[in-house]
């Protein structure tokens, strides 16, 4: 019986294929052993050993490229070598995690908008707004940081005061349930009236002048941020029309449609 192991059984017993042993003997990882008198290569103990150390390597994530002088070098330069590829191993892995926390963060468009941002939308549900009104809040904010950038935190403080101000929630869910009213409603000019008188006598409520500064000078901009999704609730955007110009006719620097 022929001393060594076949091809077959060495790669078996080293837990790897024979397409891989192959691709090591090309890439004078481990040597070719010679051949028996059947014209078959044997693999001894030594060739084993250097199949497992290479295999286990490379599953460590050491490059192919870099394993047979790792192999080859003396304890410190070994040590010193894993050294490095533990450190680019711990690059690969953060960028992993970063990566997987934006996949997670895509859930609510959370990738697209800062925390302080998801928690005023965070607030809307228990606040009794319905889901629809949520969404379209959500795509607003998305629009408005990317469109209008240096406006964006004074936005999110008017809305936070906003959002604590029960009188002003009070009035947009009226003015959401205006949907069900026909278009020349008489209370939809009322509904307007009022929501102006609020915002008049709770000014914070309109934001700080920085943040007005920064809508006024990005009036195209604020408009495409103020139409999005008119088409979906038409009586809301002409309440927010009718608001507007009450606002402007007190003096408040409003962007004009």
């Amino acid at each position: 019986m022929a001393d060594g192991l076949t091809i077959g059984q060495a790669a078996a017993f080293v837990g790897v294929t024979i397409k891989t042993v192959r691709h090591y003997h090309r890439l004078g990882l481990v040597a070719e052993p010679e051949r028996d008198g059947s014209g078959y290569r044997r693999y001894g103990s030594a060739d084993l050993l250097r199949l497992i150390q290479v295999r286990t390597l490379a599953g460590a994530g050491v490059p192919l490229a870099e394993i047979g002088d790792l192999l080859d070098a003396d304890p410190e330069r070994f040590a010193a070598a894993l050294d490095d590829v533990h450190r680019r191993l711990t690059e690969q892995i953060e960028g992993l995690i970063a990566r997987r926390d934006t996949l997670h963060r895509l859930t609510g468009d959370r990738a697209l908008l800062p925390d302080r941002a998801c928690a005023i939308l965070d607030r809307m549900p228990g606040l009794g707004f319905s889901p629809d009104y949520v969404a379209g809040q959500r795509e607003a904010l998305v629009l408005a940081r990317a469109l209008v950038p240096e406006g964006f935190d004074g936005f999110l403080t008017q809305l936070e005061h906003l959002l604590d101000d029960p009188g002003y929630t009070d009035l947009i869910k009226r003015g959401w349930e205006a949907e069900t009213w026909e278009p020349d409603d008489p209370r939809i000019e009322e509904l307007a009236t009022a929501m102006a008188d609020h915002y008049l006598a709770n000014p914070a409520l309109l934001g700080n002048s920085t943040s007005l500064r920064a809508w006024v000078s990005a009036s195209t901009r604020y408009r495409l941020i103020n139409n999005h999704r008119q088409d979906q609730a038409p009586i809301s955007a002409r309440l927010t029309a009718l608001t507007e110009a009450k606002l402007r006719s007190a003096g408040v620097p409003i962007p004009r449609h």
